[in-house]
């Protein structure tokens, strides 16, 4: 009884908590300039993509290089899909959230194909040949101009769901003006949400139970019946998904994609979110990709007021590199003392004391 009524009080803040994070987070739109509103769209978009590799890296222990690779497919896949070719570029004119599950829907294809590789290789064996992907990606990306659009990229076509389009056209709610970035952040929101509650089914599912099994002892996990080459490629399938719908919000922002931004230094980054978070967890994955996709952004915001952090030609550290420096440090740090990511520690403090549980 004493153990249900501590379970019952540790529960009641959480939900508490999150209802009042969600309240707070319907209404900034109302309250935020657009700066803090891209930030924070540039943070879900990362999140989205942390959690697919997540699922591959943490939950099954398959190390990807190649997640911008995907990340491309999707922000891409969508400017084809959406776009009307009236810059030149190839487009096929369908509807905004079409053109979105068919760019997810591409991401996963691509993964398919190379899902048999990744079925049958492990550790530095996968990195290397998702590492591939990287290469062949970005000479796509540069040659294939009529795609693409060559070095200068494309213009990313407006997202439109029942008639709203989500683009610079304002619209007045409760007397505040709605633009891109008010309308994006509402639809941020929702595909996190369900990305996040999808994934954490996973997880607690068979599913996530056959794919931790696999990481923790891949011939163990063979012995007891799980096909592990067949879940490893559902896996890699699964989080290229993940990385297509991201990179579908992140075109959307951005409002125009570049090849150059889909390099190994994106993969790597995906890296450091999971591992800075937390391996295996949601939650983790988003802790993770809200710190490192937010750390330039103030660094850059802030410049003027931070000692050797200047703008990029001025003689000091540029933000970006800045904020390198600072999550490869939390990396190391984390490694070395907190192996569990920053979601360990939050678990850490909820964890009630032996008093407690009396």
């Amino acid at each position: 009884m004493s153990e249900t009524l501590v379970v019952r009080s540790l529960a009641r803040p959480r939900v508490y908590g999150g209802a009042a994070v969600g309240v707070l987070l319907l209404a900034l739109p109302f309250y935020l300039d657009r700066f803090w509103l891209q930030a924070g769209l540039f943070a879900m978009a990362a999140a989205i993509g942390a959690i697919g590799i997540n699922l591959l890296t943490g939950a099954t222990g398959q190390l990807s290089m190649g997640h911008a690779f995907f990340l491309a497919v999707g922000a891409y896949g969508y400017c084809v899909f959406a776009g009307d070719g009236g810059d030149g570029l190839t487009g096929l004119g369908l509807p905004g959230w079409l053109a979105a599950v068919l760019a997810v829907v591409l991401a996963g294809l691509a993964g398919g194909v190379f899902s048999p590789i990744a079925g049958r290789l492990r550790g530095a064996y996968l990195g290397i040949a998702t590492l591939a992907l990287i290469f062949i990606g970005q000479h796509v990306l540069f040659n294939a101009e009529d795609l693409t659009g060559g070095f200068n990229g494309r213009a990313v076509p407006p997202f439109s769901l029942f008639g709203l389009t989500f683009d610079d056209s304002e619209v007045l709610v409760a007397a505040v003006p709605f633009g891109s970035a008010e309308k994006l952040w509402y639809l941020g929101l929702v595909l996190l949400l369900a990305g996040a509650l999808f994934a954490r089914g996973v997880l607690s599912g068979r599913p996530g139970r056959a794919m931790n099994a696999i990481r923790d002892h891949r011939v163990a996990a063979g012995v007891m019946g799980i096909p592990v080459a067949r879940h490893r490629a559902a896996a890699f399938v699964l989080s290229s998904m993940y990385a297509g719908l991201a990179g579908v919000l992140l075109a959307l922002v951005f409002q125009r994609t570049v090849p150059e931004y889909f390099g190994m230094v994106l993969s790597l980054e995906y890296l450091a979110m999971i591992v800075i978070g937390g391996l295996g967890s949601v939650a983790g994955a988003v802790v993770g990709g809200v710190f490192v996709s937010l750390l330039p952004q103030l660094l850059n915001r802030y410049s003027d007021a931070l000692p050797l952090v200047s703008a990029p030609g001025t003689g000091g550290i540029a933000p970006g590199e800045a904020a390198r420096y600072l999550y490869g440090a939390a990396v190391v740090a984390v490694v070395l003392f907190l192996p569990g990511g920053l979601v360990r520690l939050a678990a850490r403090r909820t964890r009630p004391t032996p008093g407690e549980e009396r």
